[in-house]
């Protein structure tokens, strides 16, 4: 009988330098956990706020310890500070490298940023790539490629600070208008490329410009190009998780169903207040089901993501609109992406090891990219 591979070491990098650094301290350390009870051998990278990397031995991702206790990592015996390019020169040169489990959610960690780390470096690292992350990340391209490709989004438009400086008055006049034109006449407006709901609001009378403004300027505390879109009274909020690399492979599970605690699934509802409920498996008919996991593949596809997606919903007294894609959903205790899965028949560990063997079947089949003269015509 011949014998089993050994697990592959797994690098888990988590926390991030941004808004949304908390949370993936939480999903981080589930995923760890969850990796380890399999036989993984594991680390952990922590980069802090700051933008610094630490490394944190398996014992350091205790899912117990709350994410506060990560603000110092020296203080608990986490090895560093490195800047990136060392750190990952060091996961690196090892004789067997790790797989790069990113569990970063946000700027940096979802938008491509370390993906183009990852592939510098040349290590094997979950989920899509470095373009299709970036198009996942920001929701105002996401929304004018799905609205090519024929898939039902809300009406919505993008506002940049730039704009805002340049032409205040002008910029807020064309929202309201905007916004009187829809039959709600309310708008949500949002950061352009985050997460989790941070920088949100819902502005209840566009033609107030003071409360337009307030709502923009909250949104681009956190990027410089925020969305305005309308607003839907109390939708149902549908999740598609899908696992795979290609059409041949790719699997959607699904939809679950979010309950939200607030007017919207905001971030205080999602990990805070604990108000929200969820489902694995909303309640849908068989071709409502059928169209969300046609949209979902198409979106999925369309942007060339791997490894992993959770495609987000809205349907409104009937109406179906595709919201947006995250490449890196969350993990948490909460979310909806780990428990869609088991549709599949996935545990949360055994979804976690399916993302890794994805990410070693995706690095299998890609050319190296590397051109000697002889390849030159």
């Amino acid at each position: 009988m011949s014998e089993q591979p050994a697990p592959v070491p797994v690098a888990v990098i988590l926390g991030g330098p941004s808004a949304e650094h908390d949370v993936s301290l939480v999903s981080g350390r589930a995923i760890g956990a969850a990796l380890a009870r399999l036989g993984h051998p594991l680390e952990g990278w922590l980069i802090d706020l700051d933008g610094r990397w630490w490394r944190l031995p398996a014992a350091l991702m205790d899912t117990s310890l709350p994410a506060t206790a990560f603000d110092d990592p020296a203080s608990l015996g986490a090895s560093g500070p490195l800047a990136a390019p060392a750190a990952l020169g060091q996961l690196a040169s090892r004789d067997r490298p790790p797989v790069a489990f990113i569990a970063l959610h946000g700027p940096f960690g979802e938008d491509g940023t370390v993906q183009a780390l990852c592939e510098s470096a040349g290590l094997v690292y979950t989920g899509s790539g470095v373009a299709a992350s970036a198009l996942g990340m920001d929701k105002s391209v996401f929304k004018r490629l799905a609205d090519g490709l024929g898939l039902p989004v809300v009406p919505w438009v993008d506002v940049t600070a730039a704009e805002m400086a340049a032409a205040r008055t002008e910029t807020l006049a064309s929202l309201a208008f905007f916004a009187a034109a829809l039959p709600d006449r309310r708008l949500i407006v949002k950061p352009a490329r985050l997460g989790s709901s941070v920088g949100m609001t819902i502005v209840e009378h566009p033609q107030d410009a003071t409360e337009l403004e307030g709502a923009l300027r909250e949104a681009l505390r956190f990027d410089d190009r925020a969305l305005a879109e309308a607003y839907l009274d109390h939708p149902r909020e549908l999740e598609m998780s899908l696992v795979g690399n290609g059409p041949a492979d790719l699997a959607a599970y699904g939809p679950g169903e979010v309950f939200p605690g607030h007017r919207f699934y905001d971030y205080a509802d999602k990990y805070r207040d604990g108000l929200a409920r969820t489902v694995p498996r909303a309640e849908v008919d068989a071709d409502l089901r059928a169209r969300l996991r046609q949209i979902a593949r198409t979106a999925y596809l369309a942007i060339g993501a791997a490894g992993f997606a959770r495609v987000d919903f809205l349907l409104d007294r009937g109406r179906l609109f595709l919201n947006e894609i995250n490449t890196i959903p969350g993990f948490t205790p909460i979310s909806l992406f780990p428990l869609v899965c088991a549709e599949g028949g996935y545990d949360f560990a055994g979804i976690c090891e399916r993302i890794v063997e994805l990410a070693l079947e995706r690095a299998a089949r890609r050319p190296s990219g590397r051109l000697s003269r002889a390849d030159l015509p």
